[in-house]
């Protein structure tokens, strides 16, 4: 089961990341100072511009221009230092050597930071090794390192070029995704053991939309409140495939009423995305108020009371968010709580800071990475030194490329990167045999190619790899090099190179399996503080939580998609027993139900009017608290039995006992925490046997 996974991830080719538009500005990027610097009879120096173009290409995507900007930007400028630093301290070995250590030291602690940054890391000391053997005196350091930031800096303003006529492309786009998404969950509900639904849409989402915190312009604020609207639907749609499926026949309205929203929702999302205006749906909003007048004939039985209140809330949410999607600017009050500007520089550089701080340790799966990274580094230069092979700066770039945190990716990677190179320089001899290419046809192929690695290449890392090889063998062609050398190097590097990566990765592992309890634990984390929030709302209603909620909602999703890749990580690695795989999906699914309790908990506080929190809820909601903490805690290597934990049964009985069961909201709640009392008790249960 293990190699055939590994042989699934190996062979996979995502049609999904295939990307011509953003393919064919990056090679243009590469090509035109290629062709400029022929022209002008320096093809050395339009050469060093092309790779600085081909560097910072790989920061470039489909995300906001604002994101997009400031990644670019960053590896424009990492990548110019590289190449001067490089350049200049080349014929420097010992200095040269401990630089590449430092530098894949740092590349391998930014994985603690954030995949951009790490992204960043890896391409700045790829970099750094390359330019390391070319031994330049400091004026030329110097102007190589402007050339390489000139690529970077024009393949960053081909990226951005059409920001001032696209400028919200990107986020109307991410918003259109989690329209569609919410839309087939209310036609499909939402099982209860699965993820909350259009959870990774709306991460993405989010995340896609923080760089308009800061924009004041109407159009943001649109965007914005539908980001907003969406989330309260989400919360609304959920509780009412809840009680659609309690109820069943008894309340057919609401299987109606989902599916007038599924409806309404895919017209928002079909007009977010051809940004043209929405259909206003007057018939399906008229039929969804009709079903909430049905409901009220039958208000005093408490189910079908939610339901009604839930439709009702659910029809002004689409209503407004038809009205978002229909106009360019803000078209009466939307009451909207903006999410917090981006920290100042010196809070997010503190972050980062303490972050790294707090994974210096062997604990760390960062830390073992960064170690071994540049360990393995100063190893393949050592070997290339030693060994005295043509181009030999190939050997240790060859391990920069293919070493990662993960089993999974280090392997597949590894096995692409040997095959990739291999059928890559058979394609190069092929074309210099058979086309024997003149300058112009060298440019034009490196163009082909380069078009090729950006637009395949995401798709498959081994396409990625075989045009990469190509275009390299060209690019050293174009300055004169012979290509039957420059293809004799690259094999030979790259397969010694390969070897010493995955041999350091099997020698000193790290393992998913050693990470997955903590990855658990801080999954639990987030639930904690998000419950808390939830609490502290019911227990001071005169107050408002809005802000602390939408806090807490984020890391949650983090956490959980963490933990589901981590999952699918850990069924690729070898000796993952299937009994510990499925054990981790029986927590996966009733974390899922206590989450989902959660959110309908949450939804609880904008359908049922504010009253005094009952003393039985302070003490059930605390023992929740002190549940999920201790949980964590035995994820963590506490020894925790399951004695030491509270009775939440019993807790919930004294609190469906307690208040007056016709008041509202003290019926959600009933509702609600007997679904988290099950679904925590279950999730006790597994996880204290998972650790034993």
């Amino acid at each position: 089961m293990t190699r055939k996974a590994l042989w699934q991830t190996v062979t996979r080719f995502d049609r999904a990341k295939i990307a011509p538009w953003m393919a064919l500005r990056n090679a243009l990027g590469v090509a035109l100072p290629l062709a400029a610097g022929a022209a002008l009879g320096d093809t050395g120096g339009g050469l060093v511009m092309s790779t600085g173009a081909l560097n910072v290409s790989f920061s470039d995507g489909a995300d906001p221009y604002a994101h997009r900007a400031r990644r670019m930007l960053a590896s424009s400028l990492c990548c110019a230092l590289a190449v001067f630093a490089g350049a200049l301290t080349g014929h420097l070995h010992a200095v040269a050597i401990a630089e590449a250590a430092v530098c894949a030291f740092g590349a391998g602690m930014m994985v603690a930071v954030s995949a951009t940054a790490a992204d960043i890391g890896a391409v700045t000391l790829i970099t750094l090794v390359v330019f390391s053997a070319q031994e330049m005196a400091p004026k030329r350091a110097f102007v190589a390192g402007l050339l390489a930031l000139g690529g970077g800096l024009l393949q960053t303003a081909l990226a951005l070029a059409l920001w001032p006529v696209r400028r919200y492309a990107p986020e109307r786009k991410a918003l259109a995704i989690l329209y569609s998404e919410l839309a087939r969950a209310a036609a499909a509900g939402a099982p209860p053991t699965e993820a909350p639904p259009a959870s990774a849409q709306m991460s993405a989402a989010q995340t896609a939309l923080e760089a308009l915190n800061g924009d004041r312009s109407l159009e943001a604020e649109r965007y914005l409140a539908l980001l907003s609207q969406a989330e309260r639907m989400r919360l609304a749609l959920l509780t009412l495939s809840r009680l659609r499926k309690r109820m069943g026949a008894d309340a057919p309205e609401t299987a109606r009423a989902m599916s007038l929203a599924s409806e309404i929702l895919a017209a928002i999302g079909a007009s977010l995305d051809s940004a043209t205006p929405a259909e206003q749906h007057v018939e399906c909003a008229a039929e969804l108020q009709e079903l909430s007048e049905q409901l009220r004939a039958r208000d005093s039985v408490p189910m079908l009371h939610d339901a009604r209140a839930q439709i009702e809330a659910l029809a002004g949410q689409l209503r407004s968010a038809l009205d978002l999607a229909g106009h360019v600017t803000l078209a009466g009050a939307v009451e909207f709580e903006r999410h917090e500007a981006e920290q100042p520089w010196r809070l997010r550089l503190a972050g980062a800071v303490a972050l790294l701080r707090a994974n210096l340790q062997l604990d760390s799966a960062a830390f073992r990475h960064a170690v071994r990274l540049a360990v393995c580094v100063v190893l393949g230069t050592l070997v290339g030194h030693v060994l005295d092979w043509r181009r030999s700066y190939w050997l240790p770039m060859t391990i920069a490329i293919i070493l990662k945190p993960d089993f999974t990716s280090t392997f597949s990677r590894g096995l692409l990167r040997l095959a990739g190179t291999l059928a890559g320089l058979v394609l190069a001899t092929g074309l210099f045999h058979f086309l024997a290419p003149g300058l112009a046809a060298k440019v034009a192929l490196i163009a082909v190619f380069a078009f090729v690695i950006r637009c395949y290449g995401p798709a498959n890392y081994g396409v990625l790899v075989t045009a990469l090889t190509a275009l390299v063998v060209l690019m050293f062609a174009v300055i004169g090099s012979a290509p039957a050398a420059v293809i004799v190097a690259r094999g030979l590097n790259t397969a010694v190179g390969g070897a010493i990566a995955l041999a350091a990765y099997w020698l000193w592992p790290t393992w998913e399996r050693a990470q997955i309890s903590e990855t658990l634990a801080v999954m639990l984390d987030a639930y904690r503080a998000y419950f808390r929030a939830v609490r502290d709302a019911y227990l001071e209603p005169e107050k408002s939580f809005a802000l602390q909620l939408d806090r807490a909602r984020k890391p949650g999703r983090l956490a959980r998609s963490n933990l589901e890749a981590a999952s699918t990580r850990l069924r690729s690695e070898p000796g993952a027993p299937a009994s510990r795989l499925a054990a981790l999906d029986a927590i996966l699914a009733n974390s899922h139900r206590f989450i989902h309790a959660a959110m309908s908990l949450e939804a609880g506080l904008v359908r049922s009017r504010p009253v005094p929190a009952r003393d039985s809820f302070r003490v059930f909601t605390s023992h929740i608290d002190l549940t999920l903490y201790y949980l964590a805690a035995s994820l963590r290597g506490s020894k925790i039995a399951a004695a030491d934990l509270p009775n939440l049964r019993e807790d919930h009985r004294a609190l469906a006992a307690s208040g007056d069961p016709g008041v509202e909201r003290y019926a959600l709640v009933n509702v609600e925490t007997d679904r988290i009392t099950n679904s925590l008790n279950t999730l006790t249960e597994e996880i204290l046997a998972w650790e034993r």
